[in-house]
Formats: structure tokens, C-alpha cells, sequence
């Protein structure tokens, strides 16, 4: 009988498996990746695969859109003339009406006087009917300061009649037509104390009644005022801005473009060398 063989047996691969190494194990005890590369001792191994990063929802139909082109010059003047039209629109909606009441004075001539004498003094009192002597006595009638009075009462004289209007402004109409009343009353009292030594004697010629329609602009029109300033400024701007192809010539090195005496921007030449015969007389 023959003794058995001590050799192993074969695989079916023609290796031992105690040859073969394993790939999850590293000959230094670390671990290795999915990928076969070793990773340092005692770190953490990276993930095996990274989610790229979501984009913004709106990024791309943000990249879609194309730049808005640039308007023409000539839009500033609608863009103006528009913006003054809406402002005087504005304007004309939320400011405060103001009536205005006119009273009349005459001045006449007495005995011992003559028609150019009472136009003269008519010409006088016209210019003495603001002071705070004549308004003093209206404030009662009135009931505003001399102050306030000042600044609504308008007084203007006729240069060919003896006849003084005078013209008061308010919020309301009757007290437009009261404000004139007491200005005219107080000036025909004041220069009628006087009429003895003057011979001209001022009276009521037509009294002041309430108006029925204000005095101030209206909307449409001032918006119309508004349209013709803004068209007037946006035209002045036109001619103020420079034109976008104008470039101011720049001074460079000779022999690059834009340098003086170069064909591409005008300018004094340079001069050549001076003769020969020049030089040696020097």
C-alpha cells in the first residue's frame, strides 16, 4: 500500500486560499475605501458618492433674460413733459381754491379843483391804501390783522381815471368780498378827512360782492403749465447732454492714434530737421 500525499489539494483556481489576499483588509490594519485606496488610521471614511449642489429655482429663467436696450435720447423730452404734467395735476387737485373780490373807488374833484388834480390824488391814495395808518381801521370790519390784510389785499390805480380798485383773496367768497369792503371803506374815510385842504373827495364807486368761481388755477390748466415746464426742461437737458459718440481727443506718445500731428487727430506738425547750410551758419 502506498502512503498518503502530505501535499494540499488543488482549487479550482490553482491557488491556495491562504495565498490570496483579502482586498477589504490592508497590510497595516487600516481600512480602505469602496475604491481600493487606503485610508489614514482613525479617520473617518468619505462618503462614497456626492450630491452635486441644487440650483436656485429662479436661476434658470434668470439666465434666459436678455438686457433691457438702452432708450434713445429723445425719449427724455416725453419723460419730462409727462412728469410735469402729472406734478401740475398734482398740484392743481390738492391745493387750497382762492376767491378774489374787487371794490371800486372814485375820486372826485370838488369846487375848486379840476379833473387832473383828482386823478393825481386818485394816483396818491392808490399807494398810501396798504399802509398800516388806512388798515388799522379795517382789521375791526374785517376781523384779520393789518399784517394778514397786507398780504390779501392788492391795490392798482387807473393811469387815465380817478379810480382805485381794490382786490382782496380768500379761501371763502364772502370773505374775499368783506376783506375788500373794509380796505375801500377805510380808505375813503381816512382821505376824506382831509378833503377840505385837497378838494378831492374819494367815494364808493362799485362794492365788492361774493364770487362765484375761484380765482386760482385749475387742474387741467395747471397740469398744462406743468406739461410745458417739464417739456422745457427735458429740452434743455437735450441740448445740455453731450452726444454719446463725442469723445475728447487725448494727447499720446507720438506715433499712436490720437497724438498731434498724426493722421488720425489734427494737430500742429512736427517740424523736420533744419538744413545743412542752416546749421553750419549757426
Amino acid at each position: 500500500m502506498s502512503a498518503p500525499s502530505s501535499a494540499p489539494s488543488p482549487t479550482k483556481s490553482g491557488s491556495s486560499p491562504s495565498s490570496s489576499p483579502d482586498p477589504s483588509t490592508a497590510s497595516d490594519g487600516g481600512t480602505s475605501t469602496s475604491s481600493g485606496t487606503p485610508s489614514a488610521p482613525g479617520t473617518p471614511s468619505a462618503p462614497e458618492s456626492r450630491l452635486p449642489r441644487p440650483l436656485h429655482p429662479l436661476r434658470p429663467f434668470l439666465t434666459r433674460l436678455t438686457p433691457l436696450p438702452r432708450p434713445p435720447r429723445w425719449t427724455l423730452l416725453p419723460a419730462c413733459a409727462a412728469l410735469g404734467a402729472l406734478a401740475g395735476g398734482a398740484y392743481g387737485l390738492l391745493q387750497t381754491p382762492e376767491y378774489t373780490a374787487t371794490s371800486y373807488v372814485v375820486a372826485v374833484p370838488q369846487a375848486k379843483s379840476d379833473p387832473a388834480t383828482a386823478l393825481g390824488f386818485a394816483q396818491a391814495y392808490g399807494r398810501v391804501a396798504t399802509q398800516l395808518a388806512v388798515l388799522g381801521d379795517a382789521q375791526v370790519a374785517a376781523r384779520v390783522s393789518p399784517a394778514e390784510l397786507q398780504d390779501r389785499v392788492k391795490v392798482a390805480t387807473s393811469p387815465d381815471a380817478p379810480m382805485i380798485s381794490v382786490a382782496a383773496s380768500a379761501t371763502r367768497p364772502d370773505e374775499a368780498a368783506t376783506l375788500a369792503n373794509a380796505v375801500a371803506r377805510a380808505l375813503t374815510t381816512s382821505a376824506n378827512h382831509t378833503k377840505s385842504s385837497t378838494q378831492v373827495k374819494l367815494l364808493p364807486f362799485s362794492r365788492a360782492v361774493a364770487p362765484t368761481a375761484p380765482s386760482s388755477l385749475s387742474t387741467p390748466v395747471s397740469a398744462l403749465v406743468g406739461l410745458c415746464a417739464g417739456g422745457l426742461l427735458g429740452g434743455l437737458a437735450l441740448l445740455v447732454r453731450p452726444r454719446a459718440g463725442a469723445r475728447p481727443a487725448r494727447s499720446g506718445t507720438p506715433g499712436t492714434p490720437g497724438t498731434p500731428g498724426t493722421p488720425d487727430a489734427p494737430g500742429a506738425a512736427v517740424p523736420g530737421p533744419a538744413p545743412a547750410e542752416v546749421r553750419s551758419g549757426a
